[in-house]
């Protein structure tokens, strides 16, 4: 299990994130940061995700154990990333090992804002919150999850959320190549107004765009 620990200035870049609304999900936030760093500027701030069943002692050891794999999969396919944002590669562990450190100190003090859970079936009353965001698991794993799934997906996060949903990025993990069948995806959802949109992050080349939904 990869559980990758990313940092709030990150969720800002990737999701063009200026201002966060009262309630905010983080769907399937592995390790990151962002949940612990979104409550303490006062935000209704929930993470989700399939790793927080273990117990405490596994958690801290995948998350830890996580951090050289994510790079791993970068020096596999290194031709595919670009480094302007980061700076350096040195930047990047930084900021993912500060992320880690917070998030562990965050779901020790505050479990309640970590809820074990997976799509395309979330543990959530309909419109919980008002912005859903998505990091790295729809059609970053295009080539593990099918398209029945995405579309299944979709509509779960669309059904938690009162007004948009943000989904980064929009190729598939490592190659970065694009997915084939995210338009017929977009075709099949009925009630929701969609639109890809460029973000000030880049690290996949080419991969400096959002998914966002929001209700008809």
């Amino acid at each position: 299990m990869l559980v990758t620990s990313r940092s709030y200035v990150e969720y800002e870049a990737m999701f063009d994130l200026t201002q966060l609304p009262e309630s905010v999900l983080d769907c399937s936030a592995g390790g990151s940061s962002f949940t612990a760093e979104a409550a303490e500027r006062g935000v209704d701030a929930v993470a989700v995700d399939p790793a927080y069943e273990l117990g405490q002692s596994e958690l801290v050891d995948t998350v830890r154990r996580s951090l050289p794999a994510g790079s791993g999969i970068v020096d596999q396919n290194q031709g595919s990333f670009v480094w302007h944002w980061y700076g350096t590669p040195e930047r990047r562990d930084e900021l993912r090992v500060e992320a880690a450190d917070r998030f562990l100190q965050d779901i020790a003090a505050a479990p309640e804002r970590y809820v074990a859970g997976a799509l395309p079936e979330l543990p959530f009353e309909d419109r919980r919150f008002e912005l859903v965001l998505c990091s790295h698991l729809l059609f970053t794993w295009a080539d593990q999850f099918d398209e029945a799934w995405h579309v299944a997906a979709l509509r779960e996060l669309i059904r938690v959320s009162s007004a948009e949903v943000r989904i980064f990025p929009l190729v598939v993990q490592g190659t970065g190549e694009p997915v084939s069948f995210l338009p017929s995806v977009l075709d099949s959802l009925e009630g929701v107004t969609w639109e890809v949109r460029k973000v000030p992050y880049e690290f996949q080349a080419g991969a400096n765009e959002m998914l966002v939904l929001t209700r008809s």
